[in-house]
């Protein structure tokens, strides 16, 4: 399977929900989240830094459910027009992306 480049959009995604996950950690490690999350650490250190822009649904739900967050407010989160990108719909994006 052939992976396709990330959008510019897909990319700006991926910082939003890192930033999102690093502020709902608020004061907990990162190994307590992930582990927490059944994830590895170093996986949550990817997508918080934006490395992994387009994490795996059951990744996201699994964070979002350790750190207390709805994936309704995650998704409004992540998705939110920028004055650079204008706005944004869901039938705007491509469709082998089903997490960003």
């Amino acid at each position: 399977m052939v992976r396709l480049p990330l959008t510019p959009a897909e990319v700006e995604r991926g910082q939003r929900l890192g930033a999102l996950l690093r502020q709902a950690r608020t004061d907990r490690s990162m190994f307590e989240v992930a582990v927490a999350a059944d994830i590895s650490p170093e996986t949550l250190r990817k997508i918080e830094t934006g490395r992994v822009a387009t994490p795996a649904f059951s990744t996201i739900a699994a964070i979002a459910t350790v750190l207390g967050l709805s994936l309704d407010d995650v998704w409004s989160s992540i998705n939110k027009p920028t004055p650079a990108s204008g706005r944004e719909h869901v039938s705007d994006q491509r469709p082998d992306r089903l997490a960003s």
